[in-house]
């Protein structure tokens, strides 16, 4: 393992994230880092649970003093979203993460950095093995899977648990406490894909939307980033307004809950009239970069000559019946909170955009503060679906973590903040899924809140984890554990 965050190491927090980065942690990918948890423990002696969906639970007594203290639990998720740019070759199945210091920020080179919620490790680990620290009893949760469904967290045994409060650690805000969170849900549209031979004399064409900034469907739908298939949707409807082409294939994102980057399709056009198609599509395309010139500045539609030769296509309807869905199926920030200012209440994000098995399935995120406005969602998705004559399959629904109104952990986090960093924190919620609220579903009356050092570009290959902020937000835990008694 290399050692390239042993210069900037604070309180064995960076050592801990080299550790878990050099082994491959993607969703559903979880074995060998649920085994380095348990080799921890082992080796720290600290008591530990690995259960069948191989979450791993710590459990660290109470110090001297701390005895009769509430238990706390702290709490994050050891998988990774795993996205890279095009030109990267990184297995992320077999290869550790190549981590770069780039100024006050890590990073990974050509990828995503797995901050999001590797630092919750790190620090739980960093935290654990400090035997100086003032703490009451410590309930270690590191659950799995949460990027795919959460399926970690659904599947935890919560009954040898005893904390009455939860620090959640996977949040991307210096100076702020999130209190509440949205729940969520993934739709599936699946349409039977019906094909038709190739006329003689045709051309193929490559149309890929690149250079999008992509980003978390939830904490950043509302930052205005186009959605790669969406965009891809509308040059081909625009296209088949002039010009008469064929779809071989489109596919676009690979992430339920990232907003993608990068969409690509397959046409065919008669030889004679390919370059007035390029043309055509040209001039698409410069309209519509125009438009984005601000809010997504690299944003590129690059058409090439495809040397494969194309023997059969989507038929006509199945044409139309994808470019319909592309261009009608809703997208982005739906509702905004009349209660908190600034809040996303409700949304959807189209993540993935694929084939399989002779079908065309697109998937879909929604989210929302409010379980009626989810399936309200839900329910249009699948409207929408009967309409093209495709197939509607919802599921990985979790529950929001309701706002609490009277919460005493949540005060003690603000007169420790407070005299930590001499101001006060912003207390908000985040239109985001946080396993908050499956937890405070199987844990009666808990006391929860989430904070997190800062982080920006989660589930982008751009993102990274500030190094001052992971440094400064360790000592306020640190500071908040010492401080409940």
């Amino acid at each position: 393992m290399s050692n390239v965050l042993t210069e900037i190491d604070y309180k064995n927090i960076f050592k801990y994230f080299e550790e878990i980065s050099a082994i491959p942690r993607g969703s559903g990918n979880m074995q060998a880092i649920s085994d380095y948890l348990v080799s921890f423990a082992k080796e720290h002696n600290i008591e530990y649970i690995q259960d069948e969906v191989l979450n791993v639970v710590m459990i660290k007594e109470a110090t001297s003093g701390y005895e009769d203290a509430p238990a706390v639990i702290l709490q994050g998720h050891m998988d990774m979203v795993c996205e890279k740019e095009s030109w990267s070759s990184h297995d992320f199945d077999k290869d550790g993460l190549e981590l770069v210091i780039d100024g006050d920020y890590v990073r990974a080179n050509g990828t995503t950095l797995g901050a999001d919620n590797g630092i919750a490790v790190a620090y739980a680990l960093a935290i654990l093995s400090d035997d100086t620290l003032k703490h009451p009893r410590l309930e270690v949760i590191i659950t799995t899977d949460e990027e795919t469904g959460m399926d970690g967290v659904i599947g935890l045994d919560t009954t040898p648990l005893k904390a009455k409060y939860m620090l959640n650690l996977d949040s991307e805000d210096e100076g702020v406490i999130l209190c509440s969170s949205a729940g969520g849900l993934n739709g599936t549209v699946t349409l039977p894909l019906q094909y038709e031979n190739v006329a003689d004399g045709g051309q193929a064409l490559l149309v890929a939307v690149t250079g999008l900034q992509g980003g978390h469907s939830g904490a950043e739908i509302h930052k205005n980033r186009t959605n790669a298939n969406i965009m891809l949707g509308r040059i081909l409807m625009k296209l088949g307004k002039t010009k008469e082409f064929a779809l071989v294939d489109i596919h676009g994102g690979n992430k339920h809950n990232a907003i993608p980057r990068e969409a690509v399709a397959t046409i065919v056009v008669p030889s004679s009239l390919a370059n007035d198609v390029i043309t055509t599509i040209d001039a698409i395309a410069k309209d519509i970069t125009n438009e984005l010139v601000t809010s997504e500045p690299n944003a590129k539609v690059e058409v090439s000559v495809s040397d494969n030769q194309v023997a059969k296509t989507f038929s006509k309807d199945c044409t139309d019946k994808i470019i319909y869905m592309l261009v009608t199926a809703p997208y982005g920030v739906l509702v905004m909170s009349s209660d908190i200012e600034g809040l996303v209440e409700s949304s959807v994000n189209m993540g993935i955009l694929r084939v399989v098995n002779d079908t065309m399935e697109f998937n879909f995120s929604a989210r929302s503060s409010l379980n009626s406005y989810k399936h309200y969602v839900s329910d249009k998705l699948e409207l929408l679906a009967k309409s093209i004559g495709a197939s509607y399959v919802m599921d990985g629904e979790y529950p929001a973590w309701e706002y609490k109104k009277e919460s005493g952990f949540r005060e003690l986090l603000i007169d420790v903040f407070k005299k930590q960093y001499n101001h006060e924190p912003v207390v908000t919620a985040i239109h985001a899924g946080l396993e908050c609220g499956i937890i405070s579903e199987k844990m009666e009356g808990i006391d929860i809140v989430s904070i997190g050092p800062d982080m920006a570009d989660i589930h982008t290959p751009k993102e990274r984890l500030n190094i001052s902020s992971t440094k400064r937000l360790y000592d306020y835990v640190v500071a908040v554990l010492e401080a409940i008694k």
